[in-house]
């Protein structure tokens, strides 16, 4: 008996969640008790919906990455020096400003930008009432989130899905310039914060770079499954977006700033997330987020470095020692004492020269006895002949953080493929910074405990 009323009750639930399932798979969320949890895509990967339609070169990728690491590197010298800010402002940017604060028609030839960089990892969203769904890039350097939304007033580049209309959701909400949330953009953006003259409050999103998104602080129902939403998320509609953000729909901010995604969904989770970035050739389950606690059991925790004159959205750790084959560097313990930021948006990781040469000369002084040098690639002067694949003997670099966590690195995150038939060591010279790269975040579960100011670390997470 008990069995045929576990089939009655049973039959109607499964003809229920049929939909639900159905619409999560299609949309690429899923749902999860402990937390938010969704997928995350690499662009260039097998299952990408973003695959660019004219591939890039690898010298324009490394040169993207460049100008990345260098927008990083001058927000860490301004807090150090002079303050926070982001600098100049480029003069295309100060004529979009202009037209906006005026709120008068002007020409201006439409030059895209350069691109921030953070167009290698996208997860989904869904925005509005009807909810639509969009592909949108991951940043933890950023703390602002915006989409691109009709009517473009300006300029909007291609995307894979329809532009966001902001008129067809009936919990769409622009804010004015009274709002609270309008003086808090300074922090969000580094930018202060326009009002037209109908007084709706405009953001700024600039990247240090010549790219940026102009629009109207807005409020709207954020879905990140059938279970999951939350009303009054406060995010940019993008108005005039330029830079070669490829084909996404916008961009999510999860740094530490009260305006970021991280933020506003942290009060049902906890204020702490973490992600396992696939790498580009994965044909597996792939990478994901999640927004909540993580499990203890399996990181490996260092502190989040919070230092007054650095910027407090930013994710800094403390690097303390590196190894090649289990051989320290031969380096003096204060090089290590660098700001250190880990970022998902850079994919090679940059160390100060002191540190890289180290690291380099190490590194050949092994290689060299297996395989033939090759010329230096771009910023990568440490190259070998073969593939990832073949260049198997690589030895391990570990790099351990302030508290015993460490991320040990394999051939796949020590090399990456520069050309037909070179390989090169993933890392670069840089100046007095260091920042942990994409590449070597690799297949690790990388946790962001804010609330307790800890950046955790467990291998194998994904593929």
């Amino acid at each position: 008996m008990a069995f045929v009323w576990f089939l009655i009750f049973s039959l109607p639930l499964a003809i229920a969640v049929a939909p639900l399932l159905a619409e999560l798979q299609e949309n690429k969320l899923e749902v999860n008790q402990s937390g938010i949890y969704v997928k995350i895509y690499h662009v260039q990967g097998p299952e990408s919906s973003l695959t660019p339609e004219f591939s890039l070169s690898f010298s324009n990728f490394l040169l993207r990455d460049e100008e990345r690491v260098e927008a990083l590197n001058s927000i860490v010298a301004q807090d150090r020096g002079r303050g926070r800010g982001r600098g100049s402002t480029n003069s295309a940017l100060s004529q979009r400003l202009g037209y906006w604060s005026s709120a008068k028609s002007l020409s201006i030839p439409l030059n895209p930008g350069l691109s921030i960089g953070t167009g290698n990892y996208y997860f989904r969203i869904g925005l509005g009432t009807p909810v639509k769904y969009y592909d949108v890039l991951m940043d933890t350097g950023s703390s602002f989130s915006w989409i691109q939304c009709e009517p473009c007033k300006v300029y909007c580049h291609g995307q894979a899905d329809p532009v966001f209309n902001p008129s067809a959701s009936k919990t769409y909400k622009s804010l004015s310039c009274a709002a609270s949330e309008c003086s808090s953009l300074k922090e969000a953006t580094l930018n202060n914060p326009l009002c037209t003259t109908s007084n709706k409050c405009i953001y700024t999103a600039s990247y240090g770079d010549s790219s940026y998104s102009i629009g109207y602080l807005s409020q709207d129902l954020l879905t990140l499954s059938r279970s999951q939403t939350f009303s009054n998320f406060l995010y940019g509609c993008g108005q005039d977006n330029e830079g070669l953000f490829g084909r996404a729909a916008g961009l999510v901010g999860l740094a530490r700033d009260k305006l970021s995604m991280l933020a506003q969904v942290s009060s049902k989770y906890g204020y702490a997330f973490s992600y396992c970035l696939p790498t580009a050739n994965s044909t597996a389950a792939g990478g994901f987020l999640k927004i909540g606690k993580p499990s203890l059991s399996s990181f490996k925790f260092t502190p989040m470095i919070t230092d007054p004159h650095q910027n407090p959205s930013l994710y800094y750790l403390r690097l303390t020692s590196i190894t090649v084959a289990g051989i320290p560097l031969r380096v003096a313990a204060a090089e290590y004492r660098v700001p250190t930021v880990i970022d998902s948006g850079t994919v090679i990781t940059r160390l100060p020269m002191s540190l890289y040469s180290a690291l380099r000369d190490a590194f050949v002084k092994i290689m060299s006895k297996k395989y033939a040098q090759a010329p230096g690639f771009s910023i990568l002067d440490c190259c070998f002949l073969g593939t990832v694949k073949t260049i198997s003997a690589a030895p391990e670099i570990q790099m351990m953080f302030q508290g015993g966590a460490d991320l040990t690195l394999g051939a796949s995150n020590v090399l990456i493929q520069a050309e037909e038939g070179v390989t090169c060591l993933a890392f670069a010279g840089w100046s007095q910074t260091a920042v942990i790269g994409n590449h070597q975040q690799q297949t690790f579960e990388v946790a962001y405990d804010v609330s307790d100011s800890r950046i955790g670390f467990a291998a194998n997470a994904c593929h």
